[in-house]
């Protein structure tokens, strides 16, 4: 059986250094890949469904894939569109972001594309804002997976990552709030949610998701750790001190460990303070996946966390 099955759009990346102006580092990002990648990274058996481009960045996906222990047999190719592709700067107000993602093979994609035995059996079934942002078709193909999900006793999950340069809020806000209706768990980032609710206080936030039906959510909050809540209780997640290089992954870094956790465990709060620090782990780094931390980075670095408070 797949533990989780990730549904997106995966991009080629080039990260800015610090180093020499103009120069850049080839890698490779997406949310909901990061997300899995992350996720195999803790021991998860992960799959990943979308599209790619017949080029470069689209094969390197399939190797990393391959290496990383990520299923890409759903993964279709393109004779003709790209794969995406985005571009990271750093700057006073943190990293920044240019694509490059108009007519991607993965915007390209549809429910009737879905493969619809693997979400059935699987346990949880992911996918962000932004795998729906990308276009009608894969907006769609979110809601019959989730829908496909839902019949089968498959708990879905939702980041609600939004990207305002994809589509305009009003829209986002009906897209995302719909989703988040069908998700079983919900992963908001605090910067995200506000926009997304209207709303600023956090327990107000996760207030407002677990009204929509939610039975956890994890709100990120940066720099200062994480709320984790259920119908029943709530918890803050203190963060822990890393030398923080890039943070262009952390978030997807969260997502894949909270749910490897979850399924492991069954219980959310611990979930919430492992992906804590899985994510903190993840900036120590460039780029979206080379830093993403493994369950033995991750264990002994909680070891180390509670050595330190005995």
């Amino acid at each position: 059986m797949t533990d989780i099955v990730c549904i997106g759009e995966p991009l080629g990346e080039f990260n800015a250094t610090r180093g020499e102006a103009g120069a850049y580092r080839f890698g490779l990002g997406g949310d909901t890949s990061n997300c899995a990648i992350a996720a195999a990274r803790q021991g998860a058996k992960v799959a990943y469904i979308g599209a790619l481009g017949d080029d470069e960045p689209g094969r390197t996906f399939r190797t990393v894939w391959a290496e990383e222990g990520v299923d890409d047999s759903h993964v279709s190719t393109h004779p003709t569109a790209p794969t995406g592709l985005y571009f990271v700067s750093h700057g006073p107000q943190g990293h920044l972001f240019s694509y490059l993602r108009a007519g991607s093979a993965a915007s390209l994609y549809g429910p009737a594309q879905l493969p619809r035995d693997l979400i059935a059996s699987a346990r949880v079934v992911q996918a962000s804002g932004i795998s729906q942002a990308i276009s009608a078709s894969a907006c769609d193909a979110v809601f019959e997976a989730f829908a496909i999900a839902r019949e089968n006793g498959v708990l879905t999950a939702y980041d609600t990552n939004l990207r305002l340069k994809l589509w305009p809020l009003t829209r986002a806000r009906a897209i995302v709030h719909a989703a988040c209706g069908m998700a079983d768990i919900v992963l908001p980032g605090d910067g995200d949610a506000k926009l997304l609710t209207g709303l600023e206080q956090p327990d107000a936030i996760v207030d407002f998701y677990l009204k929509l039906g939610a039975k956890v959510v994890a709100l990120t909050l940066g720099h200062e750790g994480s709320l984790v809540a259920t119908p029943d209780r709530r918890q803050r997640v203190v963060p822990i001190k890393v030398d923080a290089i890039d943070a262009t992954g952390a978030g997807d870094c969260y997502d894949g460990a909270f749910l490897a956790e979850y399924i492991r465990t069954g219980d959310a709060f611990a979930a919430g303070a492992y992906a804590n620090v899985a994510a903190a782990l993840s900036t120590q780094g460039y780029g979206a996946v080379a830093p993403l931390p493994r369950r033995a980075d991750v264990e002994a670095r909680i070891t180390q966390e509670a050595a330190g408070r005995a």
